[in-house]
Order: C-alpha cells, then structure tokens, then sequence
C-alpha cells in the first residue's frame, strides 16, 4: 500500500511562532518537516505539505489541505516553549485522543528520538487543537524540543539530520514498513559563519533573489544552505543556480 502523508510546517508568514534570540520556531519547523518528507518519499511515502516556504494558512485551512488530499495521516511540526526559568527540555507529541494508530505513531515517534538522545516528555492529549480536531485522518502534532532552551536548540542543530530520520523511523515503523532506506541528502551550502548575523544577512540576500536557504549550527559554525536532494544531479541543478546569482557554493551531505 502506498500511503500519502501530510506534513504541516507550524506557523509560517507573519506568524513566528515562538522565538528565541531571534531564532523563529517557523524556520525549524519548516527545515524539519522538508527534511522528514524527502526520507519518506525515499522510502516509498507520498508525502504532500501544507506549506514549502514562508507563508501562513489558518489551522482549519491546513486540516482542509489533507482532509481533501484524501491522506493516510497528519503530521504537524513545532518547537515548544515555556518563557520560564528554567527551561524545560524534550519532545511532546500531541494526539486528539490517546487511542489507535495515531498513539502509537506518536509513541513510536517518541521513542526513535529519545534513542538519538531527545528526553522523551510522552503523549499528550489535545483535544481543542483544530490541526487534531478537525482532520478526518490519525493526525499527530510533534514539539519536537524547546526553542527557549539553548541546550535543546543545540541539538536540533547538531543533531538535525539524525532527529529527521528518528522521526521518519517512528512513522515507517507504524506503517510496519521496517528500517528506514538510508540514503544521503545532498545539500547547497553557500557560506558558513561565526556571527548569526553575518548568516542571516546572507539569507536574506538568497531569498531576494528567490532562493529558500536555512541556517543550521555545527561545529560552532552557521552554515548557509539551501535544499535537501536525495539526487545528486538535483544538488548540482540548484548549485548552478547559486551560483549563476553570482553566490560560491559547494554541494555537502
């Protein structure tokens, strides 16, 4: 059975979401729901999502989106946050209701990333929330860490690439597809900084002349990139691109 999946970015547009320091819970949730998608679609998912950029849809448009699509399932992308000291940390995952494959999805979720090192704060019940409330398909929502807690923001960076496949594991594994189909995601990267600021200039330079970079935090660097292609000639396409803009690139994994 080929199931399809839509994945609902939070937030988007004028609409932030949380922030922390300038980092916006909408980018995060954005970069990791394009990363989940291309693992599944690498493994057999048909996968669709309620945005690709920075825009905003209200809830109830998002849970039209995949009730129309006739999808399998729903899953929304956060970060969590408190605005209190001390910080809380971890991953929540939200259902409708704690029953059925939708709970055990989540639980699954859960327990994939608490392996890669994520404190697994449970499943919790949300019944007032329209993305659950309102989807006619076992939809989940996932905080997937705190964007007010730098320890946590740490590891969604450094550990960005092993929390996507933790989340798309959790999912396979529900669907009792097996192990995830592990092939490597080829990124642009198009400059890599000590000051945030010097990234975030470079951003919004790419995304003037229509590109959609993100930044990620490794090895005490930001680094500037845009896209995830499992297909080595796609990366190559886009690098042309850049660089036709006039932006060095290389391609990285």
């Amino acid at each position: 059975m080929a199931y399809r999946i839509v994945l609902d970015p939070g937030h988007g547009g004028s609409d932030w979401g949380a922030s922390y320091f300038g980092r916006k819970e909408k980018d995060d949730n954005l970069n990791l729901a394009l990363a989940v998608g291309q693992i599944l679609e690498n493994n057999g998912i048909d996968v669709e999502y309620t945005r690709t950029d920075d825009v905003y849809h209200t809830p109830l448009e998002k849970a039209m989106m995949a009730n129309n699509g006739d999808a399998d399932f729903f899953v929304s992308f956060h970060r969590n946050a408190t605005g209190v000291q001390p910080p809380s940390t971890g991953v929540e995952t939200l259902v409708y209701n704690d029953s059925g494959i939708k709970a055990q999805m989540a639980r699954n979720i859960n327990a994939q990333l608490a392996d890669v090192g994520v404190a697994n704060r449970g499943v919790i019940e949300r019944p007032n929330l329209v993305v659950l409330k309102r989807t006619r398909m076992p939809a989940l929502l996932i905080e997937a860490g705190f964007i007010d807690n730098e320890e946590d923001n740490a590891m969604f960076d450094a550990k960005f690439n092993q929390i996507a496949e933790a989340i798309a594991q959790g999912i396979l594994e529900t669907l009792d597809m097996g192990t995830l189909t592990e092939m490597p995601l080829y990124k642009v990267q198009v400059g890599a900084y000590e000051d945030k600021d010097d990234a975030d200039r470079l951003v919004s330079n790419l995304q003037s002349q229509g590109f959609e970079p993100y930044v990620i935090n490794q090895n005490g660097l930001y680094k500037v990139q845009v896209g995830a292609f499992s297909r080595l000639s796609n990366a190559a396409a886009m690098e042309n691109r850049i660089r036709d803009a006039g932006f060095p690139t290389f391609i990285t994994t």
